[in-house]
């Protein structure tokens, strides 16, 4: 499979305009997590803005940081910042009932190690985001968009893959998982495809959960919900390679 940088021309397209990966819809959102956006996210809530975060500032430490896309319901970033309170994780989501239950159970379990930016992924990388600035990228379980014609609102495709790979620092980490097999196969294609990026298990290979730290991972709600509907699960991890 032949490896390229991305073009000028698909840079300058993905700065420009870009396909939202979500459809915001009018969704419950409980009076706990209501309470918790207007009372407990202010604490932990990072303000999407054109320039790049200096998370030393935003978390008050120097420490490895961790981009979290697509937090769901909160319970595995919550779970996986308890157990490396020496990472920093930044979240990021859309969705108001998400946020709202990420920053509850990070009031209720006591967790300083999370920040979150309630905002579109693509533009929370291309501008508040340093090249070489993440030490991992974690995309569990990512709307699959099963219908082949809204494929093209995926996340993990190019040329998103390309510029959020230039922000993860030589020697990082990017994790991804899903339990849709068509798109597991095309995220195989696209890191693979990918010219900055190896895969930590080998050319063409999927990810043992188990044996690795930068596999490891806590069972997510979408996890276990594929399982029950009997669907594989897929985990990819790829390097970003020495510059």
């Amino acid at each position: 499979m032949d490896k390229k940088e991305l073009t000028a021309e698909e840079l300058e397209a993905l700065k420009n305009r870009h396909i939202r990966s979500f459809v915001l819809r009018r969704g419950h959102i409980s009076n706990a997590q209501k309470r918790a956006l207007e009372e407990v996210l202010p604490r932990y809530e990072v303000a999407y803005a054109d320039t790049p975060i200096a998370f030393e500032s935003i978390f008050g430490r120097s420490a490895p940081v961790v981009l979290e896309i697509g937090c769901g319901m909160g319970e595995t970033t919550a779970r996986i910042a308890q157990l490396r309170p020496d990472v920093n994780y930044l979240g990021c989501e859309v969705f108001a009932a998400g946020v709202g239950a990420l920053a509850k159970r990070l009031e209720e379990g006591g967790i300083e190690n999370v920040r979150i930016i309630r905002h579109d992924a693509v533009e929370v990388v291309r501008d508040m985001i340093a090249d070489n600035s993440l030490d991992g990228v974690h995309i569990y379980f990512p709307d699959p968009w099963r219908k082949a014609r809204h494929h093209k609102r995926r996340l993990v495709a190019q040329p998103f893959i390309g510029m959020l790979a230039s922000k993860i620092r030589p020697g990082g980490y990017i994790h991804c998982a899903t339990d849709w097999q068509n798109y597991a196969e095309q995220m195989l294609e696209v890191l693979e495809g990918e010219a900055k990026l190896a895969n930590l298990h080998g050319a063409g290979n999927y990810s043992p959960v188990m044996g690795n730290p930068l596999s490891e991972r806590p069972t997510t709600k979408f996890q276990s919900r594929g399982e029950r509907l009997g669907h594989g699960i897929w985990d990819l991890v790829y390097i970003r390679k020495p510059e």
